[in-house]
Parts: structure tokens; C-alpha cells; sequence
């Protein structure tokens, strides 16, 4: 049996699989996160420990004499944050997580640093470690002087869980300290950014071994023991893993509060200032790439509270099929945008109102505003030499068959939706568990799931789509504020 551990922005999920992956039991557990000024984001590290003690123990009250077989763990977690520790492995202060913009300047000045996008093949952004770590050195020195290991947020789980100092390559190449091409920590990154490579962990494959749960941990949940603990992975690149998009050409598109259009990549190819993400991915020599905006449903359900209607009630008024593009264009640019522009100042737009239109143009134009961004983001990859074959749909907005036929026309290309299977990070996280324990090769155990439907685009309108995504495009620099 396999465990894997999703750690996420607002909780931790686990799921308990056999080895064929077959979901024996299944639990959450949530956890805020503080916002003590405008901008910060921050969890205490204790309450990640508190989820997986309580994850577990459901599990195991769930299916114990599965449970009792349990041979290895998988953990995956949301990206970038930094968690900072001494020499006696105590947290010196609150993580600082992935959607915390404190440290712009210092993202910034790293950024603009000689050889540092060459190094880690991405825009250094304000989410990244290292402009974290450079923050906390200005404003909390005493702090940093302290600072035995930067840990990610799953690498101290990690940690509970082993006592080890490990982390995978697929995290760590958000950190802005990763030669994301050599995988392995870059010496002129980490002096670019005030840090020292004995205050990183060591690195693993995703798949591979990362660790070994503790002894007093095996006896407290009656495991014989020993069990494994992989590598494990960034959040993304354990989704990857759920869905089986490894190599060339395999995908998924997330709609979700966010978007993203992630493809496996079987080569390094980075486009840093395209605003495209080129990582490690939790396999080896194999990598990822991923374009992201930032309000996809997030969009809708901006809408919805100014409407005072529910999303699903939005939806639900809308056709199920596209049948061509609005003549009211939606920039969803709500908090800035990341991929193409890489600009947080930016704000969103409604283009082309007229006193006729109503709540159902507006839904439409929103899906259709997302819609177009992805596009945005297809063409960053592209860029990159990415090929796109199809893509799976995942995510709460993917329950829209309106937006899904919207997006197949923009991006014109087929989308497959998983036919009730379990996906997602949690799901990746035990299958590099599998890999880790048995050696198994990761694409054999990470396959993808069977299809329940096909979203074909209407070749009849792609054109009407692909002309309505060159008039949006054309409206981004009337709104920028940089400068």
C-alpha cells in the first residue's frame, strides 16, 4: 500500500492506494493562512504537521488492515515557499508561501543580476525562494543569521516525517537556486542571492527514494516498517504525474482558480522572458513547462459576487456548445497577470459593452477572456518548440461544457476529460511512492487515465475565434500600468 500526502495552500489531502492505484481511503484537513499586511502570505509549518497527523489517523480508521501494509509515501506541495530552520531543526519564523509579493524589489534585483536566467532558465518572480530569503536578509537579519536550512513547504513534512534534509529537483527548481538544466544547485545562484549551498537540502529524483519514516513514527501508526519515503514533487509536476503527462506532448490544461497550461517535456528548452515556467520534472531527465494566469475561475467568481448569482447559476444559463465568439471582449487581468507578461501591476478590462447585453454576455465574455489568456499562454509554449497533441481538462471550470467548447475552438486543439479517475497531486505523490519502493519506471506506473469524452474543436469557427484572440492581444498595452 502507498500513501500519497497533497500539501496544499488551505489544507493537506491523503490518499491510500494499492499498487495497481486502485483509492482504498481518502481524507483532508484544512489550515488558514495569515495576511498580517497587504501583500504577505503566511502559514506556521506546525499546522502542516497537525493535517497529516490528522490525515492519517482518518485513513487509517478508514481501511487499518490496508494501511497496516503501507510500504511508502509520496508527498507533493504547493511551490516556492520558504520555510527556514537552524541547527536544531526549529522554525525561526512563518513560512512565507508562493502568493506572497513582499519581496518584488528583491525579485527584481535578482533578476536583473548577469547569468542568473541563463542558471535557472525562468524569470526570477516575487513567488520564487530566493527573493524571499533576500527579504528576509534586509528586513530580519537577526533572523537569517540563524538560518541552517531553507526548507520547502512538503521538505519539512519531509522532515517530521524522516528527519532528513531532502528535496526533489522538480520543487527546487522554483527556488530560483536550481541549474534547472544540470539539476542540481547552482554555487553562482545561491552567492547571487546571499545563501550557501550546505543551507540547501540534499537532492533526489522525485521517484527515488528520499528518506525513511521514523522509527517512532511506524510504531505509533503499527507499521512493521521500513517505509519508504520518495522524493516527491512540486504541486504541478505531481498532478503531471496523476494524469501520466510525462513526455513530449502530453498535457493538461487546469481550470481552476488559477490557470494553467502545463506539457512534459523531454529535453531543457526554457524561454525565460516569455513568462513560461521550464522546470525539472519529479522523473528524471525528463522536464516540464507551464504557462499560468492568474484568475480563471477566479474571474468567475469575481462575477458571480457582483452579480449576486451563484457561478454554477451563471454556467447554467449559457448554451453547451460555442458556437462563435462574443463581441464583448474580457482581459481577466483581475490581480495582473504572469504568463505572457509577467506584469503585477496590470488590471482587467470589459471591452465593447453595449446597453442591450446582460448577465449571460458578461458570463460568456469572462469564459471566453480565460479562454484567450491560455491562448496566450499555448503560444508562449509553443514558443519553446512545446508540441501539443491533446490536452486533459481538469479542474472546476472543466465542469462547464460551454467553457470547455469555448477553449477547444481557442486553442484548437481536442481536450480529454478523465473518465471519473482519481487525478490530481495527492494521486501523483503515491505513484512516485510505487516507483520509489519497487523501482518500477515511472512511465509504466504514471499512465494516463482512460477518457470519458472529447471535447473536438468546430473547425466551422476556429477562424471567428482565432481573429476574436488577435483583437484581444492587441488591447494589453492600453492597459498596462508599467511605467
Amino acid at each position: 500500500m502507498y500513501l500519497g500526502l497533497d500539501l496544499g495552500t488551505s489544507g493537506l489531502r491523503a490518499i491510500l492506494i494499492d499498487e495497481a492505484g486502485a483509492v482504498l481511503a481518502d481524507a483532508e484537513a484544512a489550515f488558514d493562512v495569515d495576511h498580517p499586511h497587504a501583500g504577505w502570505s503566511e502559514q506556521a509549518p506546525a499546522d502542516w504537521i497537525e493535517a497529516c497527523k490528522t490525515t492519517v489517523a482518518a485513513v487509517k480508521a478508514k481501511a487499518s488492515q490496508a494501511f497496516a501494509q503501507l510500504k511508502g509515501i509520496g508527498i507533493s506541495g504547493h511551490m516556492h515557499g520558504a520555510t527556514l530552520i537552524d541547527a536544531d531543526d526549529k522554525v525561526l519564523r512563518p513560512c512565507i508561501l508562493w502568493n506572497d509579493t513582499r519581496s518584488t524589489d528583491e525579485a527584481a534585483a535578482l533578476d536583473a543580476m548577469d547569468g542568473i536566467r541563463e542558471i535557472t532558465g525562468n524569470i526570477v518572480f516575487p513567488g520564487f525562494t530566493a527573493p524571499k530569503l533576500a527579504w528576509v536578509a534586509k528586513h530580519e537579519p537577526e533572523t537569517v543569521a540563524r538560518v541552517a536550512k531553507v526548507l520547502l513547504p512538503k521538505d519539512y513534512l519531509r522532515l517530521w516525517l524522516t528527519g532528513e534534509h531532502i528535496s526533489d529537483m522538480s520543487d527546487s527548481a522554483g527556488t530560483a537556486w536550481l541549474d534547472v538544466g544540470a539539476r542540481n544547485w547552482s554555487d553562482a545562484a545561491l552567492a547571487a542571492g546571499g545563501m550557501r549551498r550546505d543551507q540547501m537540502p540534499e537532492l533526489v529524483e522525485g521517484a527515488a527514494p528520499g528518506g525513511n519514516l521514523r522509527e517512532t513514527l511506524c510504531a505509533e501508526w503499527g507499521l512493521s516498517g521500513p517505509v519508504i519515503v520518495a522524493g516527491g514533487a512540486g504541486d504541478n509536476a505531481a498532478a503531471a504525474c496523476g494524469i501520466g503527462a510525462l513526455g513530449e506532448g502530453s498535457g493538461f490544461v487546469s481550470l481552476g482558480t488559477s490557470g494553467v497550461l502545463m506539457v512534459g517535456r523531454d529535453s531543457y528548452a526554457p524561454d525565460a522572458a516569455s513568462a513560461v515556467h521550464s522546470f525539472c520534472h519529479a522523473v528524471p531527465d525528463r522536464w516540464y513547462q507551464m504557462g499560468v494566469i492568474l484568475a480563471a475561475t477566479d474571474s468567475l467568481n469575481w462575477l458571480s459576487r457582483n452579480l449576486g448569482q451563484s457561478p454554477a447559476d451563471l454556467s447554467a444559463a449559457l448554451p453547451d456548445t460555442a458556437s462563435g465568439p462574443s463581441s464583448l471582449t474580457f482581459l481577466p487581468y483581475l490581480s495582473g497577470e504572469r504568463t505572457p507578461h509577467n506584469d503585477s501591476r496590470v488590471r482587467g478590462a470589459f471591452i465593447g459593452l453595449d446597453v442591450a447585453m446582460d448577465r449571460t454576455d458578461l458570463t460568456r465574455a469572462v469564459m471566453e477572456g480565460v479562454s484567450f489568456a491560455l491562448r496566450d499562454s499555448l503560444e508562449a509554449l509553443k514558443g519553446t518548440g512545446a508540441q501539443f497533441e491533446t490536452l486533459f481538462a481538469v479542474g472546476g471550470g472543466a465542469r462547464s461544457r460551454f467553457w470547455l467548447t469555448t477553449l477547444a475552438n481557442t486553442l484548437d486543439l481536442p481536450l480529454s476529460l478523465p473518465a471519473g479517475s482519481e487525478l490530481g497531486a495527492a494521486m501523483g505523490a503515491a505513484r512516485l511512492a510505487i516507483c520509489a519502493v519497487t523501482g518500477a519506471s515511472p512511465d509504466a506506473v504514471m499512465t494516463q487515465p482512460e477518457t470519458g469524452d472529447v471535447i473536438m474543436p468546430d473547425k466551422a469557427v476556429t477562424a471567428a475565434y482565432d481573429d476574436a484572440y488577435g483583437h484581444y492581444r492587441a488591447l494589453y498595452p492600453a492597459l498596462t500600468r508599467k511605467g
